[in-house]
């Protein structure tokens, strides 16, 4: 990529950054039509350039980041949305792989109760690597339900569900089994939260949460008396959608807000309250957990997609962590949520230099770790671990982020609605 063609200015936060006289930002998307390609043109003051244009911000997928970073040179200003090696954290098996290293080392350097923090994924063997691991663990615990997911694949491909280790191998041959699916005297349906946490540095660490989310519901009804039915056990939008039965207006989501009043009001605030704090525990431990393998880059950042799946007792458990979370919306109020999420991202990376540096939200994102724990400002303390973190968190709580851009990008541009 060809230099900049205009002058610069010298910020004492970040060095050498974009120009207030450059008319405008340059940007590059390699995603076909979606959400974040009318998120991005309807950004004011934003053009977009096609093939070998200069651009300032990338947004592109994984495959022209693996055959172009590094053959691409970049200028203190522009910004690109993954960091070189994303995979440590978003390859499920990677991901598990670098958990468990970090535990063992909490375990090993803090104690078994630090180590303990980490108890938020599943028993998880990678095959056929670990399959002799695996059968140990299998063999003690007869008629359990394991799930097979493939490292490198989304949005439920090729997942499946066996009990018999022959099933592994013959997985292939099995065929849906309706009239179990329709099984009606299971009482609920199973579900999982997409959570965003958007790390624009993992040296020092900074990692921002967005308050809104949604939870995953699947169609059909649950029970473990099949587990050939994909529509009872995948969440996943583009399985359910699918489905013979699927409502396509109505959707299988909730908004993260109607999620946390409805347990509130099922399980009571203060249970709710320790299931949100434990999940603000796994994104900052995962984080940690691939800090020193992460390669950082100035010009990187990350928008995760967290799938969190929440057992019998409310306790949140760490499915996969997504580089390239769907932002394809299944209706109207998703869209609207995706567009307002993508807008915020865009916020914080900030390419218009209208930031401080110094700011704890912008908004619908908070600041939940900046080199150490950022603190909430108001008098409900939530603890974190067994350090004393009062989580600056709001997941599923209001976000008024109209309101609080307004008080802090003064002024802000009127922008035009995707």
């Amino acid at each position: 990529m060809s230099r900049m063609k205009t002058s610069h200015y010298y910020d004492l936060r970040e060095g050498f950054r974009s120009v207030s006289e450059r008319s405008c930002v340059r940007y590059k998307c390699g995603l076909p039509c979606n959400t974040i390609q009318d998120v991005l043109h309807q950004r004011p003051n934003w053009i977009e350039v096609k093939d070998d244009g200069e651009w300032d911000f990338n947004w592109c997928d994984v495959g022209w980041l693996r055959e172009n970073f590094d053959h691409t040179y970049m200028e203190e200003h522009v910004r690109i949305n993954h960091f070189r090696n994303h995979y440590e954290l978003t390859r499920k098996n990677l991901m598990v792989k670098n958990l468990k290293r970090y535990q063992k080392k909490l375990e090993r350097e803090v104690g078994r109760i630090e180590a303990s923090n980490c108890d938020f994924f599943p028993c998880t063997f990678a095959l056929p690597s670990e399959y002799h691991l695996f059968v140990e663990e299998f063999n003690r615990s007869p008629g359990s339900t394991w799930i097979m997911k493939p490292v490198g694949k989304s949005q439920g491909k090729g997942i499946f569900l066996f009990r018999k280790l022959k099933d592994i191998i013959e997985w292939k041959k099995v065929r849906l089994c309706k009239e179990l699916a329709r099984n009606k005297r299971t009482e609920f349906k199973k579900f999982d939260l997409r959570v965003y946490v958007l790390v624009t540095s993992y040296v020092p660490l900074k990692a921002w949460l967005y308050r809104d989310g949604f939870a995953r519901f699947s169609g059909t009804r649950f029970s473990l008396s099949s587990i050939d039915d994909k529509y009872m056990h995948l969440t996943n939008v583009s399985v359910q959608k699918t489905a013979p039965d699927y409502d396509h207006e109505k959707g299988c989501k909730w908004q993260m807000q109607q999620l946390r009043r409805y347990l509130t009001a099922k399980h009571g605030r203060e249970v709710v309250e320790t299931l949100f704090k434990e999940m603000d525990n796994i994104f900052v431990r995962s984080l940690q957990s691939v800090q020193k393998v992460i390669i950082n880059d100035k010009h990187c950042f990350e928008l995760y997609g967290y799938d969190i799946l929440l057992d019998q007792d409310l306790k949140p458990w760490l499915i996969e962590v997504n580089a390239s979370p769907s932002h394809m919306p299944s209706c109207q109020e998703d869209y609207e949520m995706k567009c307002r999420l993508l807008e915020d991202t865009l916020n914080v990376v900030d390419m218009e230099g209208r930031l401080t540096g110094k700011e704890k939200r912008v908004g619908g994102y908070d600041l939940m770790w900046n080199d150490g724990p950022v603190y909430r400002e108001d008098a409900n303390l939530q603890t974190y671990g067994s350090s004393g973190f009062t989580a600056n968190t709001h997941l599923g709580c209001v976000n008024d982020r109209e309101k609080q851009l307004r008080q802090l990008l003064k002024p802000f541009p009127c922008q035009r609605k995707a």
